[in-house]
């Protein structure tokens, strides 16, 4: 609707006024951008320009302007906000938040600067890399001493014992395969002639899980050009024309 001075009003439950006044309330935050619908104002906005008396060009261009600009304002506070918070935000302003993460700061260096120094120091030593002398080997424990005949058995048996038998009965053995089901349309194109339909290109299928290969090899030659698929309605039957 219209007010007397002959600006767009607009009625909702958050304002009911003059909708240059929300807009300055909006812009100014004092009242929520996300509690006014821009669409529903755009709404009443367009049925008042209906009425040739009321027209003008300078509020309408007015009115798309501050639209843009309070759509935009929305999408900033409906979408997420990815920002990193700075050393000022995460201390808050409180000086002793300040004055501790500056102890903390001074200790890390002190630990930073020990580190170093055990490093370079440490620098001179290598690791020993050799086994002891020959002079030493009396001194190697005897492995076998202690075993038996029947400890080789054992290992024996479990090394050369053949590994279990997997169950796959629950499993669908693989018969046919896209390939050969390729193979098996081209030939049946040749007998069947250059145009067939799908159900006439299966019935020598012997299960459905024969028909599905069957299928997918259709959709493979379909997508390298050989075939052409045509579907008069939903559900429909499947008319095939081989292209080669």
């Amino acid at each position: 609707m219209s007010d007397q001075a002959g600006g767009f009003a607009v009625e909702l439950p958050v304002y009911s006024g003059p909708f240059r006044l929300l807009a300055d309330l909006i812009l100014e935050q004092k009242i929520d951008v996300c509690d006014v619908p821009v669409a529903s104002v755009t709404d009443a906005f367009l049925a008042a320009t209906k009425e040739a008396d009321r027209w003008s060009l300078e509020e309408a261009t007015w009115f798309l302007a501050v639209c843009a600009a309070l759509l935009e304002l929305k999408v900033g506070r409906l979408m997420p906000r990815h920002e990193t918070p700075d050393e000022e935000d995460l201390l808050g302003g409180s000086p002793d938040l300040a004055y501790a993460r500056s102890l903390e700061l001074a200790a890390f260096r002190r630990v930073a600067l020990e580190l170093t120094r055990r490093l370079e120091v440490e620098a001179g030593y290598f690791a020993r890399d050799v086994g002891p002398g020959p002079e030493f080997s009396h001194l190697y424990p005897d492995v076998v001493a202690t075993l038996r005949p029947a400890d080789l058995a054992t290992l024996a048996a479990a090394l050369l014992r053949p590994p279990p038998v997997l169950d796959l009965s629950h499993v669908t053995p693989i018969r046919f395969t896209v390939a050969e089901q390729m193979s098996a349309v081209r030939e049946r194109m040749s007998i069947l002639g250059p145009a067939t339909s799908f159900r006439q290109l299966v019935e020598d299928c012997e299960d459905r899980i024969h028909v599905v290969v069957r299928f997918l090899a259709l959709l493979e030659l379909y997508r390298d050009g050989r075939v052409e698929l045509s579907q008069g309605a939903t559900f429909g039957q499947i008319e095939i024309e081989w292209r080669g």
